[in-house]
């Protein structure tokens, strides 16, 4: 098992409409990923406010596509990743397929 000081961050996230995005990098405490079609992030929401912690760096907490690369028994372990529009507003850019 991963421990959660072991888990990869956000290194950066585009996506300046997620409430969570402060000046381009991601301040929930984790976030999730993964949809049946792409690596979109479950945790992406898009409200006028910010949110999260100014103190936090993001870390991957869950990542539902088992048929990343990166994922085993569906925790990452990229060294870090990044999020940014492709399929959809915010999915995970360091997704790659096995």
């Amino acid at each position: 098992m991963t421990a959660a000081m072991q888990m990869p961050r956000v290194e950066e996230c585009v996506v300046a409409s997620c409430a969570y995005n402060h000046t381009g990098d991601c301040h929930a405490f984790a976030i999730t990923i993964g949809s049946p079609d792409h690596a979109h992030c479950h945790t992406f929401v898009q409200l006028p406010v910010r949110a999260g912690v100014a103190e936090l760096t993001a870390q991957v907490g869950a990542c539902q596509r088992a048929d990343c690369r990166h994922n085993e028994q569906l925790e990452c372990h990229a060294p870090a990743i990044r999020v940014g529009p492709d399929n959809d507003l915010a999915d995970c850019i360091t997704y790659a397929e096995r």
